[in-house]
């Protein structure tokens, strides 16, 4: 199969994919060949509507004029220099991302997981060169239920048994609490901890708000015992909750913030730490670093995102899509097809009455009638369109929902 010759039907391109690809994803059965706004088309001309949004990496959806003019212009000049040279775009694209979180310094990477490491390593370092923790004896807290990435550090703190089996041995150095519970976190704290590490919402295990009054209670906690709140907002922070971060619901401004996603708008992969000087300040030339982090191509694309959020548009916009969304779901609750549904803005997990079928199931069955989203565990299934969605596309979304429910 030549490069210069695509696919031409979905069971070509899942054979193949299916021969000579690792396994680590179970895709739906739709190989996508163009797309646009908030809809995207197979290979055989098929037209889908995006409910997931690439896990929030699109939310200012496919195609976005204003992002690929951005990457377009800057293909032109310099796409990577490394960190050895500086380039031009990278001083203004710190300065303007530490400035739109309140914040003083940026460590750029590319990926989430990247960044999750990041925060990780600048905790400890901190912890040590700053907080005065005996070396090697750094701990950090995190929720039960998390995800936030793969790598083998990442998944050495998961709960999640097809993260983390097969993969030890797992590295030490943190402590699991229950999510949403301010007494078990108070209990796990000892002089050695230098970190929480917290999403806000937690995506992967269904859209899980936590308690009312947690993040704040959190955040009053890690300040008077002397330890950093790491918010990891790569899901649920730039607009997809109705704020720029999920953590403003509660007024939090944790003291580091872990971004991506949609930092890079669906074009490249972009992330980012962001928090004080006293914090990034712990590094120093040579202990940490990535060859693309902070490229120029990236910082064009995530110079012209912040530029779009600075509006407040998109965060509008998802408040008042996502209180439609949830009032239209809410209706779902309770009629012998869905158990309970979650989330803030454009963003819910549904828990699908068992007996109809798997998260899987529903998935797929939504795919036939032309609607994307993805499963999670059990019976749930993640609605997470791009913000760009128009409301008619929306509400037809829901009713292929509603039909396959019926």
């Amino acid at each position: 199969m030549s490069s210069t010759h695509p696919v031409s039907s979905t069971q070509e391109a899942i054979a193949s994919a299916e021969a000579h690809s690792a396994h680590n994803y179970h895709p739906l059965p739709v190989v996508v060949s163009s797309a646009d706004g908030a809809w995207m088309t197979d290979v055989e001309g098929r037209r889908y509507l995006d409910m997931l949004a690439g896990y929030s990496a699109l939310n200012f959806g496919h195609g976005n004029r204003r992002l690929i003019d951005a990457a377009k212009a800057q293909l032109d000049r310099v796409t990577l220099t490394s960190r050895a040279f500086h380039h031009d775009r990278f001083a203004d694209f710190c300065a303007r991302l530490a400035e739109f979180c309140g914040m003083e310094m940026v460590l750029p990477m590319n990926t989430g997981a990247e960044a999750v490491e990041t925060a990780v390593k600048t905790a400890r370092k901190w912890g040590y060169r700053v907080k005065g923790v005996p070396d090697g004896m750094a701990k950090i807290i995190v929720a039960a239920d998390n995800f936030h990435g793969r790598t083998t550090t990442i998944v050495s703190f998961s709960t999640d048994p097809e993260a983390r089996a097969d993969y030890g041995p797992y590295t030490p150095g943190f402590e699991i609490v229950p999510y949403g519970d301010l007494a078990a976190m108070d209990q796990a704290m000892t002089e050695n901890t230098v970190a929480v590490l917290l999403e806000p919402i937690q995506g992967e295990a269904g859209v899980l708000v936590p308690p009312p009054g947690y993040l704040s209670a959190v955040r009053e906690l890690t300040r008077q015992r002397d330890v950093l709140f790491i918010a990891d907002e790569i899901q649920s922070g730039l607009g997809r909750t109705g704020r720029t971060f999920a953590c403003e619901h509660e007024d939090v401004v944790p003291d580091m913030y872990v971004l991506g996603k949609a930092l890079g708008g669906g074009v490249v992969p972009v992330s980012a730490v962001v928090s004080s000087a006293a914090v990034l300040g712990v590094h120093r030339p040579g202990e940490h670093g990535s060859t693309f982090g902070g490229n120029p191509l990236a910082c064009a694309v995530a110079l012209e995102v912040l530029a779009m959020l600075r509006t407040g548009e998109y965060q509008q916009r998802a408040a008042e899509l996502g209180d439609h969304l949830h009032h239209e779901l809410g209706l779902m609750v309770g009629g012998g097809a869905v158990e309970a549904v979650r989330g803030r803005g454009l963003w819910a997990g549904v828990d699908v009455v068992p007996s109809l079928g798997t998260g899987r199931r529903i998935s797929e069955r939504l795919m036939d009638r032309g609607v994307l989203v993805k499963d999670t565990h059990g019976s749930t299934i993640r609605i997470a369109p791009p913000l760009v969605i128009g409301k008619e596309d929306l509400d037809w979304g829901l009713e292929q929902l509603r039909q396959v429910l019926r």
